[in-house]
């Protein structure tokens, strides 16, 4: 059984399936313990995008070591040639923009959040999971949730160009996204 520690004490994956994101990467599964009691709405978002099949396919359009992996851009993040000059990492879903959901959660290694623009009010299917601890960014963006099982997998992510952004050429992707429920 997966385990991991958050400030709440001990998660496992298999607590609640209705609540466990697993990602299927190229070398492996990524379980995601979300997090609806810190951000309920956003959550919700995120069950219901994969439930659709939005996230499968979609690139890691930005990743940068030693600090994240950033996906989920479900409108550009799909093409089969990479992305639309750029466009990469700017869209979002059909799906309305969230309002912030920030917590006193730390984002630390294994930590996934929403990835906004410059609204904090902006966040909308895009999200990140930490490489390593980011303390600069708790209170600034919505924590939906901690990776369980797979860091390994999510170690192995292609990096981006460092000056580019952390942008990536011919990036990794998200194979399959469901909720544990659905299986």
């Amino acid at each position: 059984m997966a385990l991991a520690m958050t400030m709440a004490g001990p998660v496992t994956a298999q607590s609640d399936p209705e609540n466990t994101l697993i990602i299927e990467l190229k070398d492996g599964e990524v379980v995601i313990d979300l997090r609806p009691d810190l951000a309920p709405r956003h959550v919700e978002q995120i069950k219901t995008l994969a439930r659709q099949g939005a996230y499968d396919n979609v690139a890691f359009h930005r990743v940068i070591d030693g600090f994240m992996a950033q996906t989920g851009d479900v409108q550009f993040g799909d093409m089969e040639d990479g992305f639309a000059p750029g466009r990469a990492g700017t869209g979002g879903s059909d799906l309305p923009d969230l309002p912030a959901e920030f917590s006193d959660e730390p984002f630390v290694r294994g930590t996934v959040g929403m990835a906004r623009a410059q609204n904090p009010d902006s966040a909308n299917s895009q999200f990140f999971i930490m490489f390593d601890e980011g303390r600069f960014l708790d209170g600034q963006y919505t924590v939906v949730g901690n990776v369980v099982s797979g860091m390994e997998h999510v170690d192995n992510i292609k990096r981006g160009a460092q000056a580019r952004n952390g942008a990536v050429d011919d990036p990794d992707r998200m194979i399959d996204v469901t909720v544990a429920a659905d299986r």
